[in-house]
């Protein structure tokens, strides 16, 4: 029996839809093939593979599509194969593949070399690499999927510009890690990478069991925007108003209404509690 399930959203490669799936089609000749029509089918169709004995699910889309997968597949025996078309690819860059080479990363499927990889989880739902409480997940509520489509990366670049000069909400941050209990902004990472190539959690490793938090503190929107390029674009987080802990375990609550992004969308909203599982997502990865 063939031991590979590929589950294809074409909804990720925008205008590309047609050509992505023509290729995707053509390299994983002889996999089950299975592609979504609408949110929640990635993780559906991924329980299914895997309750029906497949070893291998890969997730053929963007980061959205790993989520929902890893979701389906989470405490069950499937390895994860990534097949990246979404606009970022954060995850798949974060572990080395080559984001812009389908042929390759089929290839790096096939091999069956594997990594155990910790899986975070925001309330029970796990994510793979990033979590947001407040302003991104507010621009990902504002960006619409035809403005994504229109304009990529830029989409949220300009949702950003339009909520900037709103109040932020009151985050209350509980955690025995962390030396602030108040912030503007919380962005949570299982690796080092966010918002695509940028290393912005600097100490992250995608397998020590450990949770990479940065908390913008009591900033409004402008200042929030500023200090986040300073996070991304220098080597070390200096400033006072940035704090930078690790920990296994967080809490982030408020009295407002504060939406929570998992992977690049929309989750929950806040009270979450984040939590992590070491090593408990295998991926299949370059040797």
């Amino acid at each position: 029996m063939n031991d590979t399930a590929v589950i294809l959203n074409p909804a990720a490669c925008g205008d590309r839809a047609s050509r992505a799936r023509r290729r995707v089609e053509e390299i994983t000749e002889g996999a089950v093939l299975c592609a979504t029509s609408r949110c929640g089918d990635a993780s559906a169709l991924a329980r299914e593979a895997a309750r029906g004995g497949y070893r291998k699910i890969v997730a053929a889309g963007g980061d959205g599509t790993i989520n929902e997968v890893v979701n389906g597949i989470a405490g069950t025996p499937a390895t994860l194969g990534l097949l990246p078309l979404g606009t970022m690819n954060v995850f798949a860059n974060e572990l080395g593949l080559p984001a812009n080479d389908l042929g390759r990363c089929w290839e790096i499927v096939q091999s069956g070399s594997t990594r155990a990889v910790d899986l975070p989880s925001a309330n029970g739902r796990h994510f793979v690499q990033l979590a947001g409480v407040g302003l991104d997940a507010q621009v990902v509520q504002e960006t619409s999927r035809a403005f994504k489509r229109n304009f990529g990366p830029l989409s949220y670049l300009i949702s950003a510009a339009q909520i900037a000069s709103r109040q932020p909400p009151r985050l209350r941050v509980e955690s025995p890690d962390a030396a602030t209990d108040e912030g503007s902004f919380v962005l949570v990472g299982n690796g080092r990478l966010y918002g695509g190539p940028f290393p912005f959690f600097k100490q992250a490793a995608v397998d020590d069991g450990l949770l990479d938090v940065v908390v913008f503190k009591r900033l409004n929107y402008l200042e929030l925007i500023r200090y986040l390029q300073n996070v991304i674009f220098t080597p070390q987080i200096s400033s006072p108003e940035v704090e930078y802990f690790q920990t296994n375990h967080l809490r982030v609550s408020s009295d407002d209404s504060v939406p929570v992004e998992l992977d690049g969308e929309l989750a929950c909203e806040a009270p979450v509690e984040f939590a992590i599982e070491p090593g408990a997502l295998r991926v299949l990865t370059p040797a």
